[in-house]
């Protein structure tokens, strides 16, 4: 049996929060499939930074602009920067996420449309030039005047592997989200078969031990737990404290309970705190509501001994806040401030640090 403390070591072994190092930073977004990257630009800079000793600004800014990494609709259905190889690999995987929410949140909008159609036209448009949604569905509805031009935008995202380009999504300049196919951005097709059993894999690696509801929640993907099973010869298996399942790779690192976990910053809607259905190996369900809101955002948040005891906040004017829960022990707080003040001179930045009661 392995208890949530244990797990919580594992998966942070796995994120590279246990020990930082000097890995080339599209080695970590390979590694971790991704970082969540819904909020621009933010969160994949933070991302790495809690991760990779001595990361700059430009080393993922170059990427972004040289077409290595891009930003893409995948796990959730959310936009994720993931390396060009895993977009072309992961969007047909994850297809089945897009189809079900086009069904579910446009369905009746978009009820007797010619969708394939739809999907050929929006593709000769943005493969023409990036065009941002409000464009794209402006375009579309000009021959489908009874329809919804949001709508009709959405369903291009759902249909086709559509890439934010640059410079939406790069530290210190931003822009609107212009989109064109990963096949045009990239220059290379789809992969046209792809494998359950190597996303399970790389799940884990990144993530586990892991169960098959744990995997389902990171990539929105139902009926995952056969592809488990029928891999399980090749894993290493134990139960948790409910007794459910869990599955992991033999050789990956798992770390004793008692493994020194240091203080980190956590990017905003980091996936550490989104990709297991059951999170309290580093988040505590009292905590929940105070670092997931109601409307879908997902706070920066302090790791204290390897679990979420505060939030932060990184201001206009490169200040950084920390909110934690309670009050930290002398060393917790010289460690958070000194994460902080990391945080503040990323990029070049004078900030300062604060500490504040928390909300």
């Amino acid at each position: 049996m392995i208890g949530p403390r244990s797990l919580g070591r594992a998966v942070l072994a796995r994120q590279h929060l246990l020990d930082r190092s000097r890995p080339e930073p599209a080695a970590v977004v390979r590694h971790l499939g991704g970082l969540q990257a819904q909020a621009a630009p933010q969160p994949p800079y933070l991302g790495l930074l809690s991760r990779i000793d001595g990361f700059e600004p430009g080393q993922l800014t170059t990427l972004i602009e040289e077409r290595a990494v891009v930003r893409t609709a995948l796990q959730r259905g959310t936009i994720h920067l993931v390396t060009a190889e895993d977009c072309l690999t992961l969007r047909p995987l994850l297809q089945p996420v897009l189809d079900q929410a086009l069904r579910t949140t446009y369905g009746k909008r978009l009820a007797g449309l010619d969708l394939a159609a739809l999907g050929a036209e929006a593709r000769e448009l943005v493969e023409e030039r990036p065009r941002t949604f409000q464009e794209l569905g402006g375009l579309l509805a000009a021959t489908r005047p009874d329809r919804d031009p949001a709508a009709l935008a959405q369903a291009a995202r759902c249909l086709l592997p559509l890439v934010q380009v640059p410079p939406r999504g790069i530290w210190g300049r931003g822009g609107p989200a212009a989109h064109t196919t990963a096949e045009a951005w990239i220059g290379r097709p789809l992969d046209p078969a792809p494998s359950l059993d190597d996303l399970a894999l790389r799940y884990l690696a990144a993530f586990g031990p892991a169960t098959a509801a744990d995997l389902q929640k990171w990539c929105g993907l139902s009926r995952l737990g056969p592809v488990l099973k029928g891999l399980a010869p090749r894993l290493f298996t134990d139960r948790d404290e409910q007794g459910r399942v869990l599955y992991d790779l033999p050789d990956a690192p798992r770390p004793g309970p008692d493994t020194p976990a240091p203080v980190r910053l956590l990017a905003p809607f980091d996936n550490l705190l989104l990709s297991h259905a059951d999170r309290t190996r580093v988040l505590a369900d009292e905590h929940k509501g105070r670092v997931m809101t109601q409307n879908g955002l997902v706070h920066p948040t302090l790791l204290v001994d390897g679990v979420v005891a505060g939030t932060w906040q990184l201001t206009a004017g490169q200040d950084v806040v920390v909110r934690p829960f309670a009050p930290l022990r002398r060393a917790d707080r010289q460690a958070a401030e000194a994460e902080a003040q990391r945080v503040a001179a990323f990029g070049g930045g004078a900030g300062s640090v604060r500490f504040e009661d928390a909300q």
